[in-house]
């Protein structure tokens, strides 16, 4: 305390009090991805022409459009895989330079990939995966690792929940595995690392109703006020099951609508052209 000025201290600490509190509300109304005129190529050929989104944490944002107008690019771009060139435009996420990132910093600070053709990785059981990626989570935000009893716990719990065979876990990771399985798998992961942002490749490509519903129910029980997902999917049909906040049409390499629930069935009903003639007349 400033023995002259006692008051000095206390209004020293309170400024600063004010400070930290204005750096959390500023926080707090950041979104926690914003994509601004997004341009990508791969090679000489320009796949994302302009993107602009802005996902916000507790929403769920459906990303729909035919084959080949970008909606896996967008994807790989913001989990950082280097096949593809950023030639313009911004990515913030939680009002940070995503793109600066390193792809398994991204995943450290929260953003997660689930593919659309999940890879094989022989030789690496799926319990030593997860563990060594809870244990990197855990490193970064500097906690100690987790006790093999307490993983154990926790992986028991998450495979019930995925509805997983519990074997499944002891073998390699999506080796011999079933479509059904290795989505499943993705849903395993996301349950253990508890993302903050989820990006969701095709999760439903290639699933029957029954592992579609388990997928689905996988990602209702993770969805929370406190993450986002932002689900990218050709077909209407695993809407059925996951209700979105925001549903967006990818044409062409540019977001030409958005809307509500209720655009993706409209886009069951009338398909994708539609879309592209209104978007030439307002052009």
């Amino acid at each position: 305390m400033n023995a002259k000025n006692p008051s000095a201290s206390t209004e020293g600490t309170a400024l600063q009090d004010a400070s930290e509190m204005s750096d959390a509300a500023e926080k707090l109304n950041t979104p926690l991805l914003e994509i601004r005129g997004l341009h990508v190529c791969a090679g000489e050929l320009e796949i994302l022409k302009g993107v602009d989104l802005t996902v916000n944490a507790g929403e769920v944002h459906a990303i729909m459009g035919p084959n080949g107008s970008g909606k896996s690019t967008l994807a790989s771009v913001l989990a950082g895989r280097p096949e593809y060139t950023v030639t313009g435009g911004q990515v913030l996420y939680e009002g940070d330079n995503l793109l600066e990132l390193a792809p398994e910093m991204r995943a450290r600070r929260g953003v997660f990939l689930a593919f659309q053709y999940p890879v094989e990785l022989p030789g690496v059981r799926i319990w030593q995966f997860l563990k060594a990626a809870v244990d990197a989570l855990r490193a970064h935000r500097g906690q100690e690792e987790l006790s093999a009893r307490d993983f154990d716990r926790l992986l028991r719990e998450k495979v019930k929940m995925a509805e997983i065979d519990p074997d499944l876990v002891k073998r390699s990771v999506n080796e011999g595995f079933s479509g059904g399985e290795k989505k499943r798998n993705e849903i395993l992961q996301m349950a253990i690392l508890e993302p903050k942002l989820a990006i969701l490749d095709e999760t439903d490509s290639g699933l029957d109703i029954d592992a579609l519903r388990i997928v689905a129910d996988g990602v209702n029980r993770l969805r929370n006020a406190s993450n986002a997902i932002v689900l990218v999917t050709h077909y209407q049909r695993i809407l059925n099951y996951i209700t979105p906040d925001h549903v967006h049409v990818l044409q062409d390499g540019r977001m030409v609508r958005s809307g509500g629930p209720e655009l993706a069935h409209e886009l069951e009903a009338r398909g994708y052209d539609w879309i592209k003639d209104t978007a030439a007349v307002d052009a």
